[in-house]
């Protein structure tokens, strides 16, 4: 006779047909993983042949297969009847005696003397194939205790086969019902209703990179971070620091957790209950950093087991404070994904931003919005429909296939709603807060999921544009082709394009919208005088007791971040390059900065290093950048000077950063300047002899040579980057760091804009070039046919190309 019953120990990923996917897969990690330090709640399964036998015992495997013969597979308009009704045939069921008793008897042993909570989950025996996950689609149900208990929740579990959105999923993955059995694993309940749990996974979830690890968690059990009903803390980590023994959390988001799931008292009806979190809690992080680094290493060891990118369910008991690995399951989306091609979409307008959250995927869609509270006796939606609501959960499935996006106040990256908007391919704007407040039901409005890992709704049809592009009919020129980068959220998206790194990171965006608070306003925060001042920088920097590690943190995450998509590729960062009038603009900064009347002429860049009025300010800079390289190991980010007027100055510079920590050449430390005042060109050779490299600035440099403020409205039409005094400087700065054995860049717009001012730079033989991201394929494309003009030219002249 078959079993029934087989314990976590008795199955493996082997058993997916006899115990399905998510039960096989703890069996396989409770055997073969726990060797290795993770650890798994131990349990059991019922098998499949326990549910065929139940169905044949009580006689309702015909009934069902009529029942399913009747339902309306054009709208679907009656599967809320036929999906209660397949519930109603298996719940008024019967188990065995057999059965009954070995649940029973399992159930006894797995706690010993005391009968202890179990977890009771589903797990469909074609459960996480390739090509489907089965995300959300059955029931599990939490705190379980006592025989009785357990047979009620495996019997709901067995029901859960037909829940409306089980059975639209198998629909549109053209499953046969009939072939599909339930099993159900039994767990020992891990109490993080006194602690805290999470999800996480292999791979970045938006673009799919694959160095990244990311983890989310909620205080209490985990049905609120899966069910979308708060904002998580969020935790990425980098792999290659990982392996080497560095820091490698490049980045910690701060969710606000208001609600905390727990066990409910015995008189409550109900198993779990939700509780307001104290707000001390709220702004505390869920894991501490030794515990995130404990979870990534777990996943990394899943993650090479199975050898696929994998989505994992963690959870901390709160009175042992003992990490479990509670679930892992392949993820389903991005392996299907060809990565030499993607559909590039891109805002062609500027609009009215009503509410913005956590972006879902990376389309851009027009649609009327449509306010819903719950899915029930909702029929068919119109095809360009946004739903807007609260929270997604997963009695929602059947309906968001139907929709052109989906916008809700509650939910992170990693709640049911983003999972299976992804693998739906459907836009998602989720965690918003404020999206049934600020939205019009009824109004047209465009969701852009397009600019980064926030997501935009704005008022109305914005236009827009999709085009597609195909990476492996691009070739890369011999002349290095790198990115000209600003904003973290996009690095990872960014990274697939072909390039050789990034020449350009302007640190100005991270401080502007990450840190948002003038540096020096954090070193003397004591000393501010202005009381409204000091309560807004109170809120923002709430759960650092030091201020000034609030501007390294924030800094260092988002230079990291940008480092760690191109790693190894090099990665030169600028320092700050604020104007006077652009820093007294960040929260604190008028009480910093001087009047100037032409900043742009003034105390800005370099001088800015050295000199008491900034030197404490910079030093923060430094050690941000001293973070990022030596304790998370991002050795492939190299660091610019820019706007360094004299020789003397650069000494300066150098001398200071390596007071803070920053000592050239020490652990592969180079110190580039930029090349964009005539004095840089002029004395280029000398330069040289300070920094290891240099990048050309063709704005600052053509202003500054012509004599012209490019900003102004009246001089514009003078300002033109292929203006020969301005190439001719160009040409200078080249030539002296051929002559000197000097790397030279350039940053700029003209060659995309401009193929001649491409083809001029191949022929001065310029190492490399950067672009702005949406002018990298164009510039690819000019430097190409720079270079082949040039190849035939040197071979008619019996020249011999330089390679």
């Amino acid at each position: 006779m078959k079993a029934l019953i087989k314990k976590f120990s008795e199955i493996g990923i082997k058993d997916v047909a006899t115990v399905g996917g998510k039960n096989a897969s703890l069996g396989e990690m409770y055997n073969r993983l726990t060797s290795k330090g993770v650890t798994v709640p131990n349990g059991f399964a019922t098998t499949s042949y326990a549910f065929w036998e139940f169905l044949k015992d009580n006689k309702i495997e015909t009934p069902l297969k009529q029942l399913l013969t009747k339902l309306n597979r054009k709208d679907y308009s009656n599967l809320e009847t036929i999906g209660k009704q397949a519930r109603e045939h298996i719940l008024s069921g019967s188990f065995s005696s057999a059965f009954s008793k070995d649940i029973k008897k399992s159930y006894t042993s797995l706690c010993g003397k005391d009968l202890k909570e179990v977890a009771v989950r589903s797990s469909a025996t074609a459960e996480d194939l390739p090509d489907a996950s089965f995300a959300g689609q059955h029931e599990t149900y939490l705190n379980i205790k006592g025989e009785n208990q357990l047979l009620e929740a495996v019997k709901k579990c067995f029901a859960s086969l037909y829940t409306n959105r089980a059975i639209k999923y198998r629909e549109d993955k053209g499953f046969k019902h009939d072939t599909i059995a339930l099993s159900v694993g039994v767990q020992l309940m891990v109490r993080s209703d006194k602690g805290c749990s999470g999800v996480g996974f292999t791979i970045e979830p938006e673009s799919g990179f694959e160095n990244i690890i990311v983890l989310s968690g909620v205080w209490g059990l985990g049905e609120n971070i899966v069910q979308g009903t708060v904002n998580s803390d969020e935790f990425y980590v980098f792999k290659p620091s990982l392996e080497q023994g560095k820091y490698p959390i490049i980045q910690k988001k701060l969710g606000d957790k208001k609600l905390t799931m727990i066990y409910a008292n015995k008189q409550q009806e109900k198993t779990i209950v939700n509780s307001e979190t104290p707000k001390n809690k709220q702004q505390q992080f869920v894991l501490t950093d030794g515990e995130i680094i404990k979870l990534a290493n777990w996943a990394k060891l899943i993650e090479d087991h199975y050898q696929k990118p994998m989505d994992i369910e963690w959870a901390k008991d709160g009175i042992t404070n003992q990490l479990f690995i509670t679930q892992a399951r392949p993820e389903t989306v991005h392996q299907k994904r060809n990565k030499n091609s993607l559909i590039e979409y891109k805002l062609l307008e500027k609009g009215t931003i009503l509410s913005q959250g956590n972006a879902v995927g990376s389309k851009i869609k027009v649609g009327k919005a449509c306010f819903l509270k719950s899915p029930k006796n909702v029929g068919s939606l119109a095809p360009n429909t946004i739903i807007i609501t609260d929270t997604i959960t997963p009695d929602w499935d059947p309906l968001l296939k139907q929709v052109a996006g989906i916008v809700t106040n509650k939910g992170g990256r990693t709640s049911h709603a983003a999972i299976v908007a992804r693998e739906l391919g459907v836009p998602a704007i989720v965690g918003c807060g404020d999206a049934t407040q600020t939205i019009i039901d009824g109004t047209l409005i465009t969701i852009s999921c397009a600019q980064g890992k926030t997501g935009y709704i704005y008022k109305g049809e914005l236009s827009f544009e999709e085009k597609e592009i195909d990476f492996q009919n691009i070739k890369m020129p011999k002349t290095e082709v790198k990115m000209i980068l600003a904003d973290p959220e996009n690095a990872f998206p960014l990274s697939f394009y072909p390039n050789d790194g990034v020449g350009l990171l302007r640190m100005e965006f991270i401080i502007t919208h990450n840190v948002k608070i003038h540096p020096m306003a954090l070193v003397k925060f004591d000393q501010l005088t202005d009381i409204s001042l000091k309560k807004e920088i109170t809120k923002i920097t709430e759960i650092y007791k030091d201020k000034k590690e609030y501007f390294v943190d924030k800094l260092s995450q988002g230079i990291a971040t940008i480092a760690a998509a191109f790693y190894p590729k090099e990665v030169i960062v600028r320092l700050s390059d604020f104007k006077t009038n652009e820093y007294a603009n960040l929260i604190g900064g008028k009480d910093f900065e001087p009047h100037e009347e032409n900043p742009m002429l003034g105390f800005r860049g370099a001088s800015r290093y050295y000199s008491d009025l900034y030197k404490s300010g910079f030093a923060l800079e430094c050690e941000a950048i001293k973070k990022v390289r030596e304790q998370m190991g991002l050795t492939n980010l190299k660091v610019m000077i820019p706007f360094c007027r004299t020789l003397d100055e650069g000494k300066k510079v150098v001398a200071t950063m390596a007071e803070n920590g920053l000592k050239q050449g020490e652990n592969g430390l180079e110190i580039y300047t930029m090349i964009e005042i005539p004095s840089n060109v002029i004395l280029a050779e000398k330069f040289a002899e300070i920094f290891d490299g240099f990048s050309i600035g063709s704005n600052d440099l053509t202003q500054l040579t012509l004599g012209i403020d490019r900003d102004s409205e009246l001089m514009g039409k003078l300002f033109d980057e292929n203006d020969e005094a301005a190439k001719q400087m160009i040409k200078m700065a080249i030539q002296s760091a051929r002559k000197t054995q000097t790397k030279i860049g350039l940053c700029g717009q003209a060659p995309s804009d401009f193929p001649e001012f491409a083809a001029f730079l191949v022929n001065e033989s310029i190492n490399s070039i950067s672009f702005n991201p949406d002018a990298l394929l164009q510039g690819i494309e000019n430097i190409n046919k720079a270079e082949k003009s040039l190849k035939i030219y040197k071979q008619a002249n019996d020249y011999i190309f330089f390679e």
